[in-house]
């Protein structure tokens, strides 16, 4: 897709390409990549003893470190003294590993307990979005309309992100970025990754895409309405008021321009939907969920699995590839998804964001209520608990996407897989009971 009227193509040249999907980690540590664990940030530190020799530490750093870098993209040496003008580490960010410190242990960012996703998708968190969604549909009828012509993104998408990353620009945005990225670029436990964030950061400032003023972001440096990352900004922002700026702080036009961008540069499928809430008979094995695992719909139809409600699916979907997603096995309710799902994912990589997004939406413009399915308790278990299954299955040679204790849908199906060949009824996902067994 080319990018709407705004030139932002030098600054996305200049910045080496980073991760849209470090937002994973960012704009939401708390409702981890797989599933619906909630992962603990380090809590803040106490502003240590020897502070102001770090801060010394870190005006050493900003010189000789950083200033290299952001001059080689191009920043202006005027406007790398200025943001710096006063700024100060703020030590009462999370996730901090100040010089000579070591990082938390593995284990102990492990302890997080696992929640019920119900939680998640309660009315009163979801509600909202689908009130003040409907209240902008026909105020932006026209905006979002060109939008979709344009992208190929249906307007309802954009409403229910924009509620759900800032309440429609109310929620409060209070932090200076600059300040938040030197700090974590400095000393956290992913400098690497924010210090990329930081030169960009610096170079939207160098080439005057936006204020000193206006660079409000997260306590993890995402910024504005559409929560966006400095990377992110300079490869998606865009100009959907028409005044050559793209303001993704007061803006309420260039922030849905700027998030329709992102999703169709990020592969978005125009004409197709996000997913279906379906029914999966137990003759259909769990563990064929994954996005490596798609078939025609029409093959999932003849396999027994139908919509909830009894609705047809539609005829344009029959003969496209979509792929099951059962995010709590067989605990929870299941979905036939499209490609477009995960495009969802890549604004935010949690398959329980995805579906807040996509059903959030349908209900914007169709009406409808919450998911028919039930989120069943599974029991209280720690990601500790679940990295030592997923360490036990990869001893038996599975798959599972890595030991972190977050059971995505490697881990999920690993476990059906392992299930069924030791004679146990698969559920797909992990419990108690299950660990139990798995010696």
């Amino acid at each position: 897709m080319q990018p709407f009227r705004l030139a932002v193509a030098t600054g996305i040249r200049q910045v080496s390409p980073m991760i849209d999907s470090l937002r994973n980690y960012l704009a939401a540590l708390c409702i981890a990549a797989a599933i619906f664990c909630v992962p603990l940030a380090a809590p803040a530190l106490a502003q240590p003893a020897n502070a102001p020799a770090v801060e010394k530490q870190f005006r050493n750093w900003l010189s000789q470190s950083l200033w290299p870098m952001a001059q080689q993209k191009g920043v202006d040496a005027a406007v790398f003294k200025a943001a710096f003008d006063g700024v100060k580490l703020n030590w009462k960010l999370p996730d901090l590993v100040p010089p000579g410190s070591k990082a938390p242990s593995t284990q102990k960012q492990l302890q997080a307990e696992f929640r019920a996703p119900s939680a998640y998708f309660a009315e009163k968190n979801i509600s909202p979005v689908v009130a003040g969604g409907r209240q902008r549909l026909s105020a932006n009828q026209a905006l979002l309309g060109r939008l979709e012509r344009k992208t190929g993104v249906p307007g309802r998408f954009l409403l229910a992100i924009w509620g759900r990353e800032s309440g429609f620009g109310a929620a409060k945005i209070p932090y200076n970025a600059v300040e938040v990225l030197a700090t974590k670029a400095f000393m956290s436990t992913r400098q690497e990754m924010f210090t990329q964030e930081l030169v960009a950061a610096l170079v939207m400032l160098s080439q005057n895409l936006a204020s000193p003023a206006q660079m409000k972001s997260s306590w993890a440096g995402a910024m504005g309405q559409p929560q966006f990352m400095p990377t992110s900004y300079l490869k998606h922002a865009a100009d959907g008021d028409g005044d050559g700026r793209a303001d993704i702080w007061k803006s309420d036009a260039d922030t849905l321009a700027s998030m329709a961008n992102f999703l169709a540069n990020s592969g978005w499928v125009a004409g197709r939907d996000w997913g279906f809430e379906v029914s999966v008979p137990g003759s259909v094995a769990c563990h064929l969920e994954g996005p490596d695992r798609g078939k025609p719909l029409s093959q999932w139809e003849a396999l027994g699995i139908t919509r909830i409600g009894g609705k047809p699916f539609p005829p344009k979907e029959k003969n496209a590839e979509t792929f099951l997603l059962m995010p709590a096995g067989r605990f929870g309710p299941a979905f036939l998804v499209t490609p477009n799902f995960y495009v969802l994912k890549k604004y935010n990589e949690s398959d329980l964001y995805a579906l807040f997004i996509g059903n959030a939406a349908d209900r914007i413009s169709f009406g409808g209520t919450a998911f028919a399915g039930n989120w069943r308790e599974t029991g209280t278990m720690l990601r500790s608990d679940i990295a030592r299954l997923q360490k036990f299955l990869e001893g038996k040679g599975y798959d599972v996407g890595g030991a972190d204790g977050l059971p995505g849908f490697k881990t999920r199906r690993s476990i059906g897989e392992w299930q069924q060949q030791n004679g146990l009824a698969p559920d797909c996902f992990p419990t108690p009971g299950l660990t139990a067994k798995a010696r």
